[in-house]
């Protein structure tokens, strides 16, 4: 599932190790021009969805878009952390899909930069977005969002109903509802689950107490921030509160990854867990006794002023191919006519970004967003809320850039949570260690 878990596969976002340790700029340099198609259209679509709903949600509007507009489209579908390198190879190879799936905005950069893809520019400014989804480059888009991958925290609302707990605000109070929820015995319930391996997990799932407290990692003049005095000690003081938390969570946490999370929360092994809608989707199938038994909240921060969720998102877009104007048309048409389908196929984790969807009565006659309405409106608040930060590793700075998304690669904040909670080290050490090797990543 990538980001939201698919595990034995190409990771999410191993753009670096896929070219040798270089930035993705340095291998599309290289890349052939597109070749030109047959007189026949048909465009090639490279979807990273795989589960069997989406994958039927697409060729069902390519049989349409083929019956009425003449225009056959071929649907290629990988797993979802292999999409960039399969888009490469297919550059590289002379036959560049048409419409592709990408998951990582450095990718985008990257192949924007070379000459490799399509503004689409027109077509996005068509729809209101919700914040912090669009990612221009130079002014054009290139990225048509389907969907948020949005991060937050589920807990148990039947043991916080019979324990007579509240949604966290602070760090210490969701410290304390976490030891609260924590049972002893031959099968223990933990308080808390969340990774703190080196990998995208953990970067996804257990850092939005930082961006709840106001740290980052760049400001607006690339200067990195997270070495400041104040960045310093707020993390210092995060690492303090996730010392003691750790406490509360199962063993063999460095090893886990995005589809134990579910699994822990779903089979009563924890009372609280991060992840997107896919959890619900999860209950509903696996755990139908918890699927009306969960709350939602964002992550808090230390002083309970600001919270967080940790961005997440996936795009279509479009190559740089002699079929581009068409692979344009039926984007646009697709949007029209058969996304709310595409986002029926996951309709509690794909959350649309589009905020025109949420009017939508199409979109709302769905069993799943009806019965979990609640859930919806939460998200929904999600990005309408200011005092609501919506932020990642890969997002950092003032625009796309390929030093965030090596900050990302280089697994530095993961492994400094393990620096704390494995090996003991002092807080401030491990502020000062995961600074210095940032600045080193990104001289």
């Amino acid at each position: 599932m990538s980001k939201r878990g698919s595990e034995g596969s190409l990771t999410r976002r191993r753009f670096l190790a896929t070219t040798g340790g270089a930035a993705v700029a340095a291998a599309a340099s290289s890349l052939p021009a597109p070749a030109v198609h047959a007189q026949v259209h048909e465009l090639r679509f490279l979807n990273a969805e795989p589960a069997v709903d989406s994958v039927r949600a697409l060729r069902v509007a390519a049989a349409q878009y083929e019956r009425e507009r003449r225009v056959k489209i071929t649907i290629d579908t990988v797993p979802v952390g292999d999409a960039y390198t399969r888009m490469v190879s297919a550059i590289r190879g002379g036959k560049p899909y048409d419409i592709g799936t990408l998951i990582f905005v450095a990718h985008v950069l990257s192949l924007a930069n070379e000459g490799q893809l399509t503004p689409i520019t027109d077509l996005v400014n068509k729809y209101k977005w919700g914040k912090r989804i669009l990612f221009p480059i130079n002014g054009q888009h290139y990225w048509y969002m389907y969907d948020y991958n949005l991060c937050w925290l589920y807990y148990r609302k039947d043991l916080y109903d019979q324990l007579k707990l509240e949604p966290a605000k602070t760090w210490e109070q969701f410290l304390e509802n976490s030891r609260k929820t924590m049972t002893s015995g031959a099968n223990p319930r933990f308080g808390m689950t969340t990774p703190i391996g080196s990998n995208d997990a953990t970067n996804w799932m257990s850092l939005g107490y930082l961006w709840a407290s106001g740290v980052g990692l760049f400001d607006d003049k690339w200067n990195l921030t997270f070495d400041s005095p104040e960045s310093r000690q707020k993390t210092a003081k995060f690492l303090d509160f996730f010392g003691e938390l750790y406490k509360t969570m199962p063993p063999g946490l460095s090893q886990i990854t995005f589809g134990n999370v579910l699994a822990h929360f779903g089979s009563e092994q924890a009372a609280h867990a991060p992840y997107a809608g896919r959890l619900i989707e999860y209950l509903e199938q696996r755990a139908p006794t918890l699927a009306d038994k969960y709350g939602m909240m964002p992550y808090p921060d230390d002083a309970g002023v600001k919270s967080a969720v940790n961005h997440g998102y996936d795009g279509w877009v479009v190559g740089k191919t002699p079929l581009a104007e068409e692979a344009v048309r039926f984007m646009e048409w697709f949007g029209d006519a058969h996304y709310i389908n595409f986002l029926h196929s996951a309709p509690l984790h794909f959350q649309p970004p589009r905020l025109d969807i949420y009017e939508d009565a199409r979109w709302r006659a769905h069993p799943l967003i009806e019965k979990h309405a609640g859930a919806v409106k939460e998200m929904q608040r999600y990005l309408d809320d200011p005092n609501i930060v919506i932020r990642s590793i890969d997002t950092e700075g003032p625009a796309p850039d390929m030093r965030p998304a090596k900050i990302f690669e280089s697994w530095i904040l993961p492994e400094m949570l393990q620096s704390k909670v494995l090996k003991g080290t002092p807080s401030e050490q491990c502020v000062a260690d995961a600074a210095e090797r940032m600045k080193k990543l990104v001289a």
